[in-house]
């Protein structure tokens, strides 16, 4: 049995775990994704984060005492355009709006991460700028009508089509933009054979 207990029901945030070799089982959290509308916007995603980490935390609790004491990992993935929050699309329409907006521009992409226990939490959070190309309608339409990217923050997932055709570049983490900076989680994990120091 595992150690850890990831709260997420995204696939690429478990590709992205049992890509670093990390055993774990899945438990999704049902908190809702609310914020202050005066929190910073880089504080927004670690407080949803926690906000899902201690949800999960207590449903083991109450529901599930057999995976006490196990590290929970929670994730929640903003886009920010021009300090704007860009979620995920509602439908087709949107979808298309959103990506019609990113075209040409860049933005940020910020993961929060939260770390909990019984007695002890860990937190962080990780930016990645992305910079796409100007994008035509045509191909937007193209990659909604064929990838539905409607569970995707800012409406587009990096190792899609999209990111292959539509992205000039990115400064920072690959990896955070699909979701999971893995590397500097490995970092706060108590317990993995990473070779990077537990903070």
């Amino acid at each position: 049995m595992s150690g850890y207990i990831l709260a997420s029901q995204s696939p690429r945030r478990k590709q992205l775990l049992a890509w670093a070799d990390i055993e774990f089982d899945i438990i999704v959290s049902a908190a809702a994704e609310d914020y202050p509308s005066d929190m910073d916007l880089q504080e927004v995603p670690v407080h949803i984060a926690k906000k899902k980490a201690i949800a999960v935390q207590e449903k083991i609790k109450n529901e599930l005492p057999i995976h006490q004491g196990k590290w929970i990992i929670a994730a929640d993935t903003i886009v920010v355009l021009e300090n704007e929050i860009i979620g995920k699309p509602i439908d087709r329409a949107d979808a298309i709006s959103i990506l019609q907006k990113l075209s040409g521009k860049s933005h940020r992409v910020i993961t929060g991460v939260y770390i909990i226990n019984e007695s002890e939490s860990r937190y962080f959070s990780e930016t990645t700028l992305v910079h796409f190309h100007p994008i035509t309608l045509s191909q937007i339409e193209y990659y909604v009508d064929q990838y539905q990217p409607f569970d995707k923050a800012g409406a587009y997932g990096i190792q899609d089509w999209i990111g292959v055709v539509g992205i000039r570049g990115i400064e920072g983490d690959f990896y955070n933009v699909m979701g999971l900076p893995v590397s500097k989680l490995l970092g706060y994990l108590p317990t993995t054979h990473s070779t990077t120091t537990t903070k």
